[in-house]
């Protein structure tokens, strides 16, 4: 043991990567539906191996943090800067309220309880599950005029109050938002959620439009009707939409298509002037309902192999078209430009990260994902017409990262003196925006600054897990002693915070914004950045709805309570 514990004290990397493990491994834990989560558990890793006195180099946090941040901002800097539009607006002033609820139910907090600087911003992180608090507010605090004993005693019982907090900040949030939340608004939450699938289109929408395997056939027919033949593939499609209109709902999103034509014994592909002539076999695509419901209009169905053997794509396009974001699936779908993707189907949405429910009325934004399904040559040509076909890879634009931190944090670093009073973003708080602003700019234009999901991911989680890992290490002997004083009332102070800001962003939602039930719900967990709820949410709603209202609230949310890191010192001070 003492040869262990020699190492680890001589060699603190490995320290670090024993936390990293602990803390991965108890995080992923469950008991009834209910974890730690890997950075709570991290945290009290790292606490446990602090006690045998680990001195490990601030750098390592630093460097770690700026990573996490710049990863943050990069992922919702997209939906960020849309909800600044007026589409997004309401959204915007929503979680901007629901954060200010937030500060202030701390600030009110701890001046009540008589906190002090350190346990305030630990409560503001744990209750309000944003655990980049505790970097921002030790940045902040670095730069107080007090003694560096004084320093270290604040920044020591941050960590204490994060982890008494956190657990209810992230179970209360589910239960609260999930269970309380459709009592507190007197709605039936599923039949909110059904409101907005109809109000959006999507109500009607055939279970297999998710799979591609069973949502979308093609299949072969010879063309015997006599009122086919001798008109174009056009024409043929025509006849079929307003034979569709005329026999399924308004909100059907579904179409068929002529792939491919075979005349003559030669196969070609189907182009909207081609000539259908007697005999000829056609390759029909769409989604199976449509096709179904035109078996008998067309002909007698065929095995033609060959015919049907064309090269199909699915392929992930982002939206950077500034004439599609903004519309309706249905609006393009009859825009010229939507001409251009005949015979390509959208197989599933993706915004910020979410899975978003869609139907005609869905309004698409810049920076969306769609995931497309179709021939291949009609997949590529829609892809050039949506914006950027964002195909795999696993290469990381480091340029574009490394200038990006480095511009942001010394932009952060720029100190400005209000009466005594330094102001500053920091260098955590530069590389957040800076995330943003590039996150935003990969969004625009998305020939550069490319960093895969993969990547990201290990920026988000290694970056996070490390700095947490490096909080425990060296605030692990005075974390014992901080929870010993002060465990009881910080977990009821934890309480009140999460709670509190929820409460008014209930009544605001209803009341002012009039807004529906699930998106309000929705929206409350995007803007304290509470994914679990989401999750829990959805599950009671029997619905995907919520998450409409959850990614720009989520955008907003991610940046302002970081923020609020260095805004709660300033307050305490």
């Amino acid at each position: 043991m003492q040869w262990l514990v020699g190492n680890l004290r001589d060699h603190p990397e490995i320290a670090l990567f024993l936390v990293l493990a602990v803390g991965a491994w108890v995080g992923s834990w469950k008991f009834k539906g209910f974890s730690l989560g890997v950075v709570t558990s991290t945290l009290l890793a790292g606490v446990l191996v602090g006690q045998l006195n680990i001195v490990m180099s601030s750098n390592v946090k630093s460097v770690f943090f700026l990573m996490f941040l710049f990863a943050v901002g990069y992922g919702v800097g997209p939906q960020f800067f849309r909800g600044l539009r007026s589409g997004g607006l309401q959204q915007v002033i929503f979680a901007v309220i629901v954060c200010v609820a937030c500060l202030l139910s701390t600030f009110v907090v701890a001046k009540l309880l008589h906190y002090d600087v350190g346990l305030a911003a630990g409560l503001l992180s744990g209750a309000c599950t944003i655990s980049a608090v505790l970097g921002v507010a030790t940045d902040s605090i670095n730069q107080l005029a007090i003694s560096p004993e004084q320093k270290k005693a604040l920044i020591d019982v941050m960590p204490v109050a994060y982890a008494v907090t956190y657990i209810f900040g992230t179970a209360g949030s589910a239960w609260f938002l999930a269970t309380l939340g459709p009592k507190i608004l007197r709605v039936d939450l599923p039949k909110a959620a059904k409101e907005l699938e109809a109000e959006m289109g999507a109500g009607e929408m055939e279970p297999g439009v998710i799979s591609a395997y069973q949502g979308v056939v093609a299949r072969a027919y010879q063309v015997t009707n006599p009122k086919l033949i001798g008109r174009t593939v056009s024409d043929i499609e025509a006849t079929a939409a307003q034979y569709r209109a005329t026999t399924t709902p308004a909100e059907s999103p579904s179409r068929v298509f002529i792939e491919q034509i075979r005349q003559g014994g030669i196969i070609s592909p189907a182009e909207t002037d081609t000539v259908v002539q007697e005999g000829a076999v056609i390759a029909v695509v769409g989604h199976r309902e449509a096709v179904l419901l035109h078996d008998h209009q067309v002909g007698p169905e065929v095995n033609d192999r060959e015919l049907l053997d064309f090269p199909g794509e699915r392929l992930d396009v982002v939206l950077t078209n500034k004439e599609l974001g903004g519309k309706t699936l249905r609006q393009i779908m009859e825009s010229p430009l939507g001409q251009k993707g005949r015979g390509v189907f959208l197989r599933k949405l993706m915004r910020g990260g979410i899975e978003m429910p869609y139907g005609p009325n869905t309004e698409l934004d810049r920076g969306d994902v769609l995931t497309l399904v179709g021939a291949k040559r009609e997949v590529e040509t829609a892809a050039k017409v949506i914006g950027y076909a964002d195909r795999a890879t696993e290469n990381t634009d480091m340029v574009f990262l490394g200038i990006g931190i480095v511009v942001g944090a010394l932009v952060g670093a720029i100190t400005i003196h209000v009466g005594g009073v330094p102001l500053s973003l920091s260098t955590s708080g530069g590389a957040l925006i800076a995330g943003l602003v590039c996150g935003w700019l990969r969004s625009v234009n998305r020939t550069f600054g490319r960093i895969p999901g993969p990547a990201l991911w290990v920026f988000n989680n290694v970056g996070l897990n490390t700095f947490i890992a490096v909080v425990g290490l060296t605030s692990g002997p005075g974390f014992v002693r901080g929870l010993q004083q002060n465990g009881l009332s910080l977990f009821f102070a934890g309480v009140v915070v999460t709670t509190l800001p929820f409460i008014i962003g209930l009544l605001v939602g209803k009341y002012i914004f009039k807004m529906n039930a699930a998106l309000l719900l929705g929206a409350c967990a995007g803007a304290r950045t509470t994914t679990a709820a989401l999750g829990a949410i959805q599950e009671a709603a029997e619905s995907k709805t919520p998450a409409l209202g959850y990614t720009v609230t989520y955008a907003v949310g991610n940046t302002l309570l970081i923020i609020w890191g260095v805004v709660i010192v300033l307050m305490m001070k």
